[in-house]
């Protein structure tokens, strides 16, 4: 692959942890279900959607919605061994084609940059982006051995240099100075931004370690607060 291929692979492979990370902390299948099985109560999605249902004046109004929806919600949460097998095949389907996709542009356009002093720079700079992607994720300590591995499984077609530069870099310690002193003055901007990509900004440690990575790179918490809106991230 190259660098640049690497880093959107990388780019899938933290959604998939992300997406591991949740179904644990929800229990596993069993929270699944239990989270179904809540869909109808007034005070979740199915109050809101009948909020919404009422001040549009649709049939049944709000009573219609959470009817819906508690019903839905218990018998997603009845589903079969089959069913579930299935769930989980699909997923890893899903993930595999934005792997896929993904890895398919960064592929085009390595090619058509190979040779090319942007070519070059974008190797060095797809190595700053995995560096600062990793870094961030760290940021809470959160990269457990699991996490670790479904990260890694999604590049099986690095080269041996690619995956121990993602291994080297999962394994160094968290270090702003270093990051930002490497990145110059330029690009700062889209440093951030590579930051925000593999964090959902919801714990305090996420929110800190932002903050800190923001005033080394000396932007303005307008500019900061910009890229949080345009990559849908929730504020500091």
């Amino acid at each position: 692959m190259s660098f640049v291929q690497t880093l959107a692979a990388l780019t899938i492979g933290f959604a998939a942890a992300r997406g591991v990370d949740k179904y644990r902390k929800m229990g596993g299948m069993k929270g699944v279900k239990d989270a179904m099985r809540k869909a109808g109560d007034e005070e979740g999605l199915a109050g809101t959607l009948g909020d919404m249902a009422e001040k549009m004046g649709l049939p049944g109004g709000k009573k219609a919605v959470i009817d819906m929806m508690s019903k839905f919600g218990n018998q997603a949460a009845d589903t079969t061994e089959a069913t579930e097998a299935g769930l989980d095949n699909m997923m890893k389907m899903m993930t595999t084609a934005a792997a896929t996709g993904t890895g398919g542009l960064s592929e085009l356009y390595s090619h058509l940059t190979a040779g090319t002093p942007l070519g070059a720079a974008s190797e060095e700079n797809a190595r700053l982006m995995i560096r600062t992607m990793i870094q961030s994720a760290k940021a809470d300590g959160e990269i457990d051995a699991e996490e670790r591995k479904v990260i890694l499984d999604h590049l099986s077609d690095a080269s041996e240099e690619e995956i121990a530069f993602v291994e080297a870099a999962l394994d160094a310690p968290v270090d702003v100075n270093a990051l930002v002193q490497d990145a110059g003055t330029t690009a700062r901007s889209q440093i951030y931004a590579a930051a925000l990509t593999p964090i959902t900004v919801n714990t305090e440690a996420e929110k800190a370690y932002l903050r800190q990575l923001a005033s080394a790179l000396q932007l303005s918490d307008e500019k900061v607060a910009e890229i949080h809106e345009t990559m849908d991230k929730a504020p500091l």
